[in-house]
């Protein structure tokens, strides 16, 4: 009887724990958004920009995630939707006069049926042939932004100039918040979705052929189906965030979706935490402000280190990969794992006292 009682007490301590752990992150949350939606009152302009470009590369980066962390693609090239994106939506308002706010969802869908076509045949490759396949991909889109026959929609090499657009209604907010908001209000509901889908069936299909691609196709998964799809809205994520790029930096060129972004894009999902859904926020705030605090301390270091910020860079890459291998979120779970086990053990040995 005595350990027939300690397991019937056993699952309502688990759900406790559980329950808890659901609490805090829920609390969590609430107060991440409550700072987020104050914020950019009290930042300076320039910080107000950088976070804008924190919420641009999260939407990216969760694309990038959906593609690799769930469903096992390795891209490097993410960065040719992320320019397309920028340019579908700078040639819409400087050509065809569209407002900056309608070429968004239509800079996410040209990405999204790119992403689709270029899966179809990446079908037939896996693993590193993918990665040079989207390697090659991130070479040739600059090269293409760049050809003279193109010029005409795509400024060539000078690329493309925008207007940043001002707070609408009224709205005593400056460019600078207003797109802030605009990129938050934004990435929220792309976000919910990305949760939904991964929470999904097909959400679950993706994880499937991820680990054990025989067996999901055995059990009736369309794998070539799922992984096209997923391309597609993977891109879709990334040309929705090229696009918001473009209108909050109000300039887009060739040379700004180097090989380097796409590669930029991959580390920041690994540094966040492969499969991670809030992964992309902290890959984000990698990309964006690690580069910076590279600059700022080969900057210390005086003037024989000016050519060291890419190797302060690296250096800070290996620690973050030594320190938390998983990614930062899988950090912050094993942390939370042990808080909750220690929990258990000490509300366990205050019940078994006497």
């Amino acid at each position: 009887m005595g350990a027939l009682s300690e397991t019937e007490t056993a699952a309502p301590k688990r759900e406790v724990a559980r329950l808890s752990v659901s609490t805090w992150r829920r609390i969590g949350l609430g107060l991440a958004l409550a700072l987020a939606l104050v914020v950019p009152f009290w930042a300076s302009g320039y910080h107000t920009f950088q976070l804008t470009l924190v919420t641009v590369y999260a939407i990216a980066l969760m694309g990038l995630n959906l593609l690799t962390g769930y469903n096992g693609q390795i891209s490097l090239g993410h960065g040719a939707f992320y320019a397309i994106g920028a340019y579908v939506t700078a040639v819409l308002v400087h050509k065809a006069g569209v407002p900056y706010w309608a070429t968004v969802p239509v800079a996410g869908l040209v990405c999204l049926g790119t992403g689709f076509l270029f899966g179809l045949p990446a079908l037939r490759l896996e693993g590193l042939y993918l990665a040079l396949a989207t390697f090659a991909l991130a070479l040739v889109t600059p090269q293409i932004l760049k050809f003279k026959n193109f010029g005409s929609w795509t400024g060539g090499v000078q690329g493309i100039l925008m207007d940043k657009p001002d707070a609408p209604w009224g709205l005593p907010l400056d460019s600078d918040q207003w797109l802030y908001f605009l990129c938050l209000a934004l990435a929220l509901p792309l976000f919910w979705a990305a949760r939904n889908m991964v929470a999904s069936r097909s959400g679950r299909a993706m994880v499937a052929i991820r680990d054990h691609p025989i067996a999901a196709a055995s059990m009736g998964v369309n794998t070539a189906l799922t992984k096209s799809l997923t391309f597609g809205v993977s891109a879709f994520y990334t040309g929705i965030a090229g696009s918001l790029g473009g209108i909050v930096v109000g300039f887009v060129a060739p040379d700004s979706f180097s090989i380097l972004l796409s590669l930029s894009f991959l580390v920041g999902v690994v540094v966040g935490g492969l499969a991670s859904i809030w992964g992309a926020l902290f890959g984000a705030l990698f990309i964006v402000f690690v580069p910076n605090y590279a600059d700022q301390i080969s900057d210390l270091l005086g003037e024989r280190a000016k050519a060291l910020p890419w190797a302060i860079y690296g250096l800070l890459l290996i620690a973050f990969m030594y320190l938390m291998p998983t990614g930062v979120v899988g950090l912050l779970r094993a942390v939370a794992a042990r808080l909750v086990a220690a929990a258990d053990t000490a509300r366990s040995s205050r019940r078994v006292e006497p």
